[in-house]
């Protein structure tokens, strides 16, 4: 249970916070490393996209233990404490859920996306950028946690898929501006709010949400 002072407010800012964790990377790739290695990110070689990815990732890592502590010992909100029982007609629904990611990103890459990767980057760089897929997913679930708990304090109505529309407000609407491609922008804020309803498809369990996730975002 969280503190009796804990408002809407104090979650919606660690979501926030979490979204400000994602945009690190773009300080990284636009400001820091152009100016270590002379180049932009376009043209790295294998070995500095790997330590880009895992730099990044560390970042990730560290960003999200820090948000999760908070949010346990300030907040009282432990996001690994449930692990409520997940109904038959939960996984079906998760199945579903999957399906449609699936089309959509197949949609997008105008092909099945780990493939496609994969003969792009080579076994290496894709281990590497699958990795990074890891934390980059780990965030977009706290951003969505988080989200999720603002609403539902804020609003009383735990039905609507809260942490889904702050992931579209934020991550989804930056990579429609950084996409250049209104309508697969709009697709991607529409999937932020699926993404959001996955997790309430989930009970809210993190474990089960986070596969699930994980895997809409590289299948």
């Amino acid at each position: 249970m969280e503190g009796k002072h804990t408002k809407g407010l104090d979650f919606l800012y660690l979501g926030l916070y979490a979204f400000a964790g994602l945009g690190l990377e773009l300080v990284l790739s636009n400001f820091i490393e152009p100016v270590l290695y002379g180049k932009n990110i376009t043209q790295f070689t294998t070995l500095e996209n790997i330590l880009h990815w895992i730099i990044t990732c560390a970042i990730w890592g560290i960003i999200a233990k820090v948000l999760i502590c908070i949010s346990k010992k300030k907040y009282e909100f432990n996001i690994f404490t449930n692990k409520d029982k997940i109904e038959k007609i939960n996984w079906v629904i998760a199945l579903i859920i999957l399906g449609i990611s699936i089309i959509v990103s197949n949609w997008e890459w105008n092909g099945f996306k780990i493939l496609i990767e994969f003969r792009n980057n080579g076994w290496l760089k894709f281990i590497f950028q699958y990795i990074y897929y890891l934390f980059e997913a780990m965030l977009v679930l706290l951003i969505i946690v988080f989200g999720q708990r603002a609403g539902e304090l804020q609003f009383k109505n735990s039905k609507l898929p809260w942490g889904g529309f702050l992931l579209g407000l934020t991550w989804g609407l930056v990579h429609m501006l950084t996409k250049g491609n209104l309508m697969m922008g709009l697709m991607l804020c529409i999937m932020s709010v699926v993404y959001g309803a996955a997790y309430i498809t989930m009970n809210k369990n993190i474990y089960s949400a986070y596969v699930l996730i994980f895997l809409m975002f590289v299948l």
